[in-house]
């Protein structure tokens, strides 16, 4: 009798990875639980996505203030207010893509990358992978760029796993996704901020944080770019101890975007009183 192996439940036994998941639960509840979030979640859910998407922005090389992002409405379609904005249309659409998501995944990274990249391409190069000898253009990720044949072939393997449904837990899901984007680089553009937006959309159609009030890209802008890029080298090098690290970076930036929103909670409490 065979039995299946599920290569993403795997993950969950690598050292750290396990504590790694228990953290982000405890940071996670408690959030939830606060007493805010029972009249005012709503609140925290839109405050929770300005303050990602300026996360996410930031580590693509458009590091702006909070209030710079809360008070434009310009965003362009050149340097970093077309980044910014791309992070904000992308926060808005993965609410809407969960149950597409699990039917068809990649549909829905060629939806994102179609929001993300507007008018930043060609027409015919938008929402869908790059052909070879297609460039990539992607600030601070430096990792080896694989050939078109390798990135079709991965997505494809990562599409099955995701449909096929895994024991792992969210995080684990979540962090493999997010580092397998980042490490193929599928489209032309905008790979950081699709790759992060699909990492929202996992833990928040997992059930794990189902109002998206941990927003793990703030999380991310947080700990750094340089640690945000070592930890992907950890991923790439596809190591036990490289994957472990990866997770757990990924781990802990959702505790600290729980964080976040923790103290927005606070900050509505206070002005309520």
């Amino acid at each position: 009798m065979s039995t299946t192996v599920d290569p993403l439940a795997a993950l969950g036994s690598l050292p750290g990875v396990a504590e790694a998941v228990g953290a982000v639960r405890t940071a996670v509840d408690r959030v939830y639980g606060h007493r805010v979030m029972r009249r005012r979640s709503n609140e925290v859910t839109s405050e929770a996505a300005l303050r990602g998407a300026r996360g996410s922005a930031a580590l693509s090389d458009a590091d702006w203030a909070l209030e710079e992002v809360r008070r434009r409405t310009d965003f362009g379609v050149e340097g970093e207010a077309r980044t910014v904005g791309a992070a904000l249309r992308l926060t808005a659409e993965a609410g809407t893509l969960l149950s597409v998501w699990r039917q068809s995944p990649l549909r829905v990274l060629a939806r994102l990358h179609l929001v993300a990249a507007g008018g930043a391409q060609p027409d015919d190069a938008v929402g869908r992978p790059r052909l070879a000898g297609e460039p990539v253009a992607e600030p601070l990720i430096e990792v080896e760029l694989p050939d078109a044949d390798e990135v079709a072939g991965r997505l494809d393997g990562l599409a099955e796993l995701l449909i096929a449904g895994s024991e792992a837990p969210a995080l684990v899901t979540a962090a493999v996704v997010h580092g397998e984007l980042l490490a193929l680089r599928p489209f032309g553009s905008c790979n950081g901020l699709v790759a992060r937006a699909a990492e929202r959309i996992v833990l928040v159609g997992s059930g794990l944080d189902p109002k998206s009030i941990c927003p793990a890209e703030v999380g991310h802008a947080e700990l750094g770019r340089a640690a945000y890029a070592a930890a992907l080298d950890g991923y790439v090098s596809g190591t036990p101890r490289g994957m472990a690290a990866w997770i757990t970076h990924c781990g802990r930036a959702v505790e600290l975007g729980g964080r976040e929103s923790t103290a927005v909670c606070e900050a509505l409490q206070r002005g309520a009183a």
